[in-house]
C-alpha cells in the first residue's frame, strides 16, 4: 500500500483507535522521508555529474580520461550530451566562471547550449570561450563510456548503436556492462548485436583460451565482412587451439561471404533486368507486332519521366502532403501522354513509311534528336530532382544480402506491368485484333479489322508503357534529355535475343541479360562486359534467328 502527505488527515480523523492511527501516521511520514531522500539522491548524483564536468575547463587530457571514467561510473545517461559533444570537439568552457557549454557557431561568436538541460545559454565572442580538447585516445575511452551509458537506454535504436559502436573499438573495459545489458535486454535483434560486440571485446581482452575460443564462435556465427575483419585482426597474435579455432571459423566466414556474393550478383542481374524489362516491353509490342524499328522509343521513356519531374515539382508547390503518393499520380498521367505521343509520331510519320525498314529507322532517328532537343529547350540540359516516397527509401538486409526498397519495388513493378500486358493481350479485343495483325495482317484485314487503327493503338500502348518505364527509371537514374539513349540499344538487344513481338521472350531475355552483365562486370569491366553481351547475342543469333521464343504465325513462313 502507498501512502502520501495529503493521506495524513484521512489517517488521524478515521474510525481506528489511537494507536492505529499512530501507526498510520509513523508510516506516512516514513514513507515522506524516504521520497525526499530518493529526491535528493537523483539531484545529488545530477550535481555530481555537473561537478564532475566543471573539471574539464582547463584540464589536460589525462585529467580529462579520468573525468570521463568517473562520469561514465555513474551510469547516468544525462552525461551523454556532454560526452557527445567532447568527442565531436563542440564541447567548449567559459573563461570567466569556467562553466561548461555546448558550442555552435554563429554570428561573431558561439551559441551556447547547456548540455544537461538542453536549454539555450546565450552567446559568447570567441575569445571569451577554449575549446575543451581530446586527442584520439580519449575520443576511444568517450566513445567506450558512450556505450556504457547508451546501453542500458529505454529507446532500443539507442541500444543497438550503443552495442554497434562497442562491437568497433572491441574495448574490454565494456564486457561488464555488457553482461548486464544482455541479461536485461529483451529485443532479440540488439541481444544479437550485443553478445557479438561482447564476443568482440573479450577476444581483445587477456580472457582464457577456452574463452576466447567460444567468442570466436559467437563472430563467426554472422558470417559478414565484420566477422572476417574482427577474426583476422586477432589471429594474428593467436597460437595454438585459439589460431587453429580462428582459422576455421575465418575458412567458413569466408565461404559464406562467397556464397552470398553470388546471390548479390544475381540480385543485383535481376534489379538490372528489371529495368531492361520495362525499357524493353514497349519495344516488344511496336517491333513485333508492326516491324517498325523505332529509334524513338527511348524518349518515349525520357518522356515518362519527365512526367514524373513535372507531378513532383507541382505537389512540392501546391499539396506537399501528397509527395508520397507523387508516383502513383504520375503513372497514369505518364502512359496516357506517351500514349498520345507514341499515337502522333505513328499517324503522323510512321503510316508512310511501311514496308521500308530504312526509311523508318531513319525517320524516328531524326524524331529522337527532336524530341531530346525540345525537352532540352524546354527543361534546359541539366539533370531534374525527381525525389524518392519514403516508402521506396532505405533498405534492409535479409541474410547476407542488402536489399533497397527502390530497387525492390521496380522488380515489383516490372512482374506487375508484364503481367497487365499479358492480360490485356490475351483477355482484350485489342489484344486479340494485334495477336491476329502479327500473325497475318492481310486476313486479319479481310474479316473487318481495322489494321491501320490497330496499328496506331499498339504503338500508342508500347509507346505508354515505355512511359510509365520511365517513371519508375527517373528513381534510379538521372532524369535528363538524354536518359532513353541510354537504354534503346539494350532494349533491341533484350528483344532481338528474346524472340521478336513474343512478351515471354522478352522477359526471360531481360533477365538473362541483366544477370549475365553483372557476373561479366567484376571481370571484364561495364563496358567491356557490354561487348562480350553483345558480341554473345551475335553468335546466338546465328544459331536462333528467331531468339529464344520464335514467333509462330502464317506470316513468318511466308
Amino acid at each position: 500500500m502507498a501512502f502520501g502527505i495529503g493521506d495524513l488527515p484521512r489517517m488521524i480523523s478515521g474510525p481506528v483507535g489511537l494507536a492505529s492511527r499512530l501507526r498510520s501516521v509513523t508510516l506516512a511520514l516514513t514513507f515522506t522521508v524516504l521520497l525526499v531522500m530518493q529526491a535528493g539522491s537523483v539531484q545529488a548524483q545530477s550535481n555530481s555529474i555537473q561537478e564532475l564536468a566543471a573539471g574539464l575547463a582547463g584540464a589536460d587530457f589525462n585529467e580529462t580520461s579520468r573525468i570521463v571514467d568517473q562520469i561514465a561510473a555513474t551510469g547516468d545517461s544525462g552525461a551523454v550530451p556532454l560526452l557527445e559533444a567532447l568527442v565531436a570537439g563542440d564541447l567548449y568552457y567559459r573563461k570567466s566562471d569556467n562553466a561548461i557549454f555546448i558550442a555552435e557557431r554563429g554570428g561573431a561568436g558561439y551559441l551556447l547550449t547547456d548540455p544537461f538541460s538542453g536549454a539555450a545559454a546565450g552567446e559568447a565572442g570567441r575569445r571569451d570561450v577554449t575549446k575543451v580538447r581530446v586527442n584520439n585516445s580519449l575520443r576511444r575511452d568517450i566513445r567506450s563510456a558512450l556505450g556504457g551509458l547508451t546501453l542500458m537506454s529505454t529507446d532500443a535504436d539507442v541500444r543497438l548503436d550503443a552495442a554497434s559502436a562497442i562491437l568497433k573499438s572491441r574495448d574490454p573495459e565494456a564486457i561488464e556492462a555488457l553482461d548486464q545489458a544482455i541479461a536485461a535486454e529483451s529485443d532479440d535483434g540488439v541481444k544479437l548485436v550485443m553478445e557479438r560486440a561482447r564476443a568482440a571485446a573479450i577476444l581483445n581482452s587477456d580472457s582464457d583460451e577456452s574463452t576466447k575460443i567460444v567468442a570466436v564462435e559467437t563472430i563467426a556465427q554472422k558470417a559478414d565482412q565484420e566477422a572476417r575483419s574482427i577474426l583476422l585482426a586477432v589471429a594474428e597474435e593467436a597460437d595454438g587451439a585459439l589460431r587453429a579455432a580462428i582459422d576455421k571459423a575465418v575458412a567458413s566466414v569466408e565461404a559464406s561471404l562467397a556464397l552470398w556474393s553470388t546471390a548479390q550478383n544475381i540480385w543485383y542481374g535481376l534489379s538490372l533486368g528489371s529495368v531492361l524489362l520495362l525499357a524493353a516491353i514497349g519495344l516488344a509490342i511496336t517491333f513485333g507486332v508492326m516491324g517498325v524499328i523505332n529509334m524513338a522509343h527511348g524518349e518515349m521513356v525520357m518522356i515518362g519521366a519527365y512526367v514524373t519531374f513535372l507531378v513532383q515539382e507541382v505537389i512540392r508547390t501546391q499539396a506537399p502532403y501528397l509527395f508520397d503518393a507523387s508516383l502513383l499520380i504520375a503513372l497514369p498521367l505518364a502512359f496516357v501522354t506517351a500514349g498520345l505521343v507514341g499515337i502522333a509520331i505513328e499517324q503522323g510519320v510512321i503510316r508512310f513509311l511501311y514496308g521500308r525498314p530504312l526509311e523508318t529507322l531513319l525517320a524516328t532517328w531524326g524524331l529522337s534528336l527532336i524530341l531530346q532537343q525540345t525537352v532540352r529547350t524546354i527543361f534546359g540540359p541539366t539533370n531534374q530532382e525527381v525525389g524518392a516516397p519514403s516508402w521506396m527509401s532505405g533498405a534492409f538486409e535479409l541474410g547476407g544480402l542488402t536489399l533497397t526498397y527502390g530497387r525492390v519495388w521496380i522488380i515489383v513493378f516490372a512482374l506487375v506491368t508484364f503481367a497487365c500486358l499479358v492480360v490485356v493481350l490475351r483477355r482484350t479485343s485489342l489484344g486479340l485484333q494485334m495477336r491476329a495483325v502479327t500473325q497475318n495482317r492481310r486476313m486479319a484485314g479481310s474479316m473487318g479489322i481495322r489494321t491501320t487503327w490497330t496499328d496506331a493503338l499498339t504503338f500508342g500502348l508500347g509507346s505508354g508503357i515505355a512511359g510509365i518505364a520511365g517513371v519508375a527509371l527517373s528513381q534510379i537514374d538521372n532524369v535528363s534529355p538524354n536518359l532513353g539513349q541510354s537504354y534503346i540499344i539494350d532494349s533491341f538487344m533484350v528483344v532481338v535475343f528474346g524472340g521478336v513481338g513474343n512478351l515471354w521472350g522478352t522477359l526471360v531475355g531481360a533477365l538473362s541479360l541483366g544477370v549475365l552483365n553483372k557476373f561479366l562486370e567484376p571481370y571484364a569491366g561495364a563496358v567491356l562486359g557490354k561487348i562480350l553481351v553483345l558480341v554473345f547475342i551475335i553468335l546466338f543469333i546465328q544459331k536462333r534467328p528467331r531468339g529464344l521464343f520464335a514467333l509462330k504465325g502464317r506470316a513468318v513462313d511466308q
